[in-house]
């Protein structure tokens, strides 16, 4: 790639990947002006096009599809070279990170990662933050955060998601509820019993769907916010929560609740690390990512 600015190679390859001037700009620290004009540059030096602006986002064009696999490929290693006189060791640094997690994550997630920091970085400390769905890719593309984890899928090609497992969902009642008794529960039992679920972004729609589907729907009495509420209102009274098993069975540990196995279909929680796409994290969050992906990916085991 002699006389070709390698900036060149990967505005293009985050083009490519997101589809977006706005989001190649906040991944590169970079002004929208200064991305269109390498866009200019790099049109004249192929000759082509290279994307076309349409309703959902910037098209590549048969030349672009072409040229990003080599690209892409030259990238990668160019990188990985460069990142290693940059190299980010672990085991001395001292940074500090900023991640987004809702309750759940802060709950069941958040004790993983920092029983495992210690002993892989005992110099880095974590800041977290509330997970805001409406707002939490702007935070990232402005440099606020440096990753989050989110259960509902967002779509944007400005940020690069990485799958880390995928869940069910287990009925939580009081220890003692008088009438569902041991580690199953029927549909009719169900539908004679109260209901609490959880409302808004963080609230995951697996289990209302399966309520509305299966006409259960009307025996919601009470809609809360968070899922860390669950088994203080659960332990104190009568009412059935359902809610995700990995963070179910913290609450079963740690509360008077009991978990039941349910006679219903209900989405699986498809659970995601969010970060910046490879081609624009500093090699401390390139190691960010790797450890909570290696830590947290585990659950899925």
């Amino acid at each position: 790639m002699r006389d070709f600015d390698l900036n060149l190679v990967r505005t293009f390859v985050l083009l490519y990947e997101t589809r977006s001037v706005t989001a190649t700009a906040e991944s590169m620290h970079l002004t929208q002006p200064t991305i269109s004009y390498s866009l200019q540059k790099l049109r004249r030096r192929f000759g082509d096009e290279l994307f076309r602006r349409t309703k959902t986002g910037l098209m590549p064009t048969t030349t672009a599809r072409e040229l990003y696999e080599p690209l892409h490929a030259a990238l990668t290693g160019i990188e990985a070279a460069v990142s290693g006189s940059r190299h980010f060791d672990p085991a001395t640094a001292h940074n500090a990170f900023t991640l987004c997690l809702s309750d759940l994550g802060e709950v069941s997630l958040l004790p993983r990662l920092m029983a495992a920091l210690p002993e892989q970085a005992p110099g880095v400390t974590l800041t977290v933050r509330p997970l805001d769905v409406v707002n939490v890719v702007d935070q990232l593309g402005r440099g606020e955060i440096d990753a989050f984890i989110a259960t509902p899928l967002l779509s944007s090609q400005r940020v690069a998601r990485i799958p880390l497992f995928t869940e069910g969902y287990f009925g939580m009642v009081a220890e003692d509820h008088p009438r569902l008794r041991g580690g199953r529960v029927t549909r009719a039992a169900l539908a004679a019993e109260r209901h609490v679920t959880v409302f808004g972004p963080a609230g995951q729609e697996g289990p209302r769907k399966a309520l509305e589907a299966y006409g259960l729907l009307n025996r919601v009495v009470l809609e809360v916010t968070r899922f860390a509420t669950l088994p203080y209102l659960v332990q104190q009274g009568e009412l059935v929560a359902i809610v995700p098993r990995n963070v179910a069975e913290v609450f079963a540990a740690e509360h008077r609740v009991r978990l039941l196995e349910l006679p219903l279909d209900i989405e699986p929680a498809q659970v995601a690390l969010y970060a910046r796409h490879a081609h624009a994290r500093s090699p401390a969050q390139h190691w960010l990512v790797g450890f909570m992906h290696e830590v947290l990916a585990e659950i899925a085991e």
